[in-house]
């Protein structure tokens, strides 16, 4: 009888890390772990108000070690000593400072407790004034560095991060010896690395998030970064040039590591990448159908084979365009919205905020009871909203804007807010969560819009992720909003499937990721066809969308217009000046 080999996926999210063990000739899923970051849990080091949202290494190596060894405890015996290769992916931008060896800086006793000195989450906007000086400096640039990029940089991106936070804090500034990406900063600390110059770079992370292109040698050059503030001086230096695909090996598994994780030691760990780029092989992705990784927000990945004239354009107001970024040899091309689970699960906070100040207090009950009753209920919230939201008929009455923390795709404002209008007396939860769902379901449509206008054609969907498996409500919802039918992938865990994909390859057990795909793949399990009368409905309501969305930025910009201007001198006009009295 053969034996089988498998591979192992590790998968770093917003609340967890997943891992995930394959068999690498079937795709069949063996075992899995999750476990969730406890700092992160308790909002440790965080301030949603200031838009602030920081993670602690620990909680990584904590919860990773965790994950995968529920996952080992979880596999039949014997294969875990069958792992043959790993890789990880991770959200992003989310990078950290480091010292000389690439030790975070928070793993040091003097900054253990400095947010400034632990990992900035993607979803982090303390940075957009940075981002601001950024597109500034490349459009009076001779090169503009964002091209690549979609134009426009973000202040959830790489150098608007490391920029706000040196500035914000000397100590750390002068500690920071060079700043790494989640995703490189794993590898590297699984395979022993000691030196950051060592470090092999994503070439996701560098060309979607770090202005890194082959056209200018790599980064932007020192008198760029240097031009943006004096404290980026010598951080090109101690940087990098070249990045590295996902299907080339970091280094291989320490014996420390091994005995942590009950891994074989000396097996090969992929590149790192970001999550959505690794679930879209998951999800086994195709040329021009855009992979939807649906969660908290939304990575809308969308390839371009080598050749077509598509590869070469230039696409305006996306997440960049990156050669190999999601499989070697086609260019892949990314979007997305700073929210979309995020949104209702803002609207069951808010809905839920009696349980968490009424009936916590409640002296009636005893504790536990009243405990379990707030959990049950808090996890009720949004599949009974879900199944309200869902028997009501499509209503003009209430129209949302999904900006609530602010807009990735298209044109990356993170300035901008959510909305909601056409409220009145009548309107209970129901209504107003349908409203929400459909303004995401609204933003999506308009990154589609985005794509095709820019000449690349969009000829299917494909939607990955937690929303997209759980809520059948939203999916239908989507496919009537865009009037395109949507596949889901069968896989519960498409990105640490897709890091699975990438460790195979990794491993030498395929020629590349395409072949990894073919027999690794989960398929998909439901499609969602949009109704013709449903959606012409939506039609017109979208375009009332745009509308409200236009009004939105004006009012946005123009408040920010006024705040940025020189304000008058507080002395009457009336009154005369010192000089004059004398």
């Amino acid at each position: 009888m053969q034996v089988s080999d498998y591979t192992i996926g590790i998968d770093f999210g917003s609340d967890s890390v997943r891992a995930l063990i394959v068999d690498v000739t079937t795709g069949e899923e063996i075992a899995t772990g999750v476990s969730y970051y406890p700092r992160w849990k308790k909002q440790q080091y965080c301030d949603a108000a200031a838009n602030r949202f920081r993670q602690h290494p620990l909680d990584y190596t904590e919860s990773m070690t965790d994950a995968v060894r529920q996952a080992v405890a979880e596999a039949p015996d014997g294969v875990a000593d069958r792992v043959i290769a790993l890789a990880v992916d991770t959200t992003g931008s989310t990078p950290v400072a480091v010292d000389e060896s690439g030790t975070p800086l928070a793993l040091l006793d003097r900054f253990s407790e400095n947010p400034n000195a632990m990992f900035v989450l993607w979803k982090d906007h303390t940075a957009i004034g940075e981002a601001a000086e950024i597109n500034a400096a490349c459009r009076a640039a001779v090169t503009d560095y964002t091209k690549y990029e979609g134009g426009i940089y973000s202040s959830e991106w790489f150098w608007a991060k490391a920029l706000h936070v040196m500035r914000d804090d000397d100590a750390v500034a002068k500690a920071a010896y060079s700043w790494v990406e989640h995703c490189d900063w794993i590898p590297f600390l699984l395979s022993g690395g000691a030196q950051v110059k060592n470090m092999k770079r994503s070439r996701c992370a560098a060309g979607h998030k770090a202005l890194w292109h082959p056209e200018w040698g790599g980064l932007p050059p020192e008198e760029f970064l240097t031009g943006l503030d004096p404290v980026l001086a010598g951080m090109r230096d101690r940087l990098f040039d070249e990045t590295y695909t996902s299907d080339e090996v970091a280094g291989n598994l320490t014996g420390e590591w091994a005995d942590r994780l009950g891994l074989p030691a000396g097996i090969p760990i992929s590149v790192g990448a970001f999550d959505a780029h690794m679930g879209a092989v998951g999800g086994e992705i195709e040329p021009f159908h855009l992979s939807k990784v649906m969660g908290t927000s939304t990575c809308d990945m969308l390839v371009v084979p080598a050749g077509h004239e598509g590869a070469g354009a230039q696409v305006k107001g996306i997440c960049g365009q990156v050669d190999g970024s999601v499989i070697p040899g086609m260019m892949g091309m990314e979007a997305g919205q700073s929210a979309f689970g995020d949104v209702y699960a803002w609207f069951a906070r808010l809905v839920a905020w009696p349980l968490e100040n009424v009936l916590a207090k409640n002296t009636s009950l005893d504790e536990a009871t009243r405990t379990k009753l707030i959990e049950e209920t808090r996890s009720a919230i949004i599949p009974q909203l879900s199944e309200a939201a869902e028997a009501l008929p499509i209503s003009d009455d209430i129209l949302a804007l999904d900006w609530f923390n602010g807009r990735r795709t298209p044109d990356a404002d993170q300035s901008l807010k959510g909305a909601i209008m056409g409220l009145n007396l009548g309107s209970d939860a129901p209504r107003v969560f349908r409203a929400l769902v459909e303004s995401t379901c609204y933003g999506a449509r308009r990154i589609v819009e985005r794509f095709i206008e820019e000449g690349i054609p969009v000829e299917g969907l494909i939607g990955l992720g937690g929303v997209a498996k759980k809520s059948p409500f939203i999916m239908q919802t989507m496919a009537d909003v865009m009037d395109r039918p949507i596949r889901i992938a069968r896989s519960e865990q498409t990105c640490a499937l897709g890091a699975a994909m990438f460790a195979a390859v990794s491993a030498g057990k395929y020629s590349d990721v395409s072949a990894a795909m073919e027999k690794m793949g989960g398929g998909f399990d439901a499609e969602y066809q949009p109704d013709a009368k449903r959606a012409a409905v939506y039609e017109g309501l979208y375009q009332r969308y745009l509308r409200l969305g236009e009004a939105i930025e004006k009012e946005t910009h123009e408040d920010r217009d006024d705040a940025a201007a020189p304000k008058p001198d507080k002395r009457s006009v009336a009154e005369p000046s010192e000089s004059e009295l004398l």
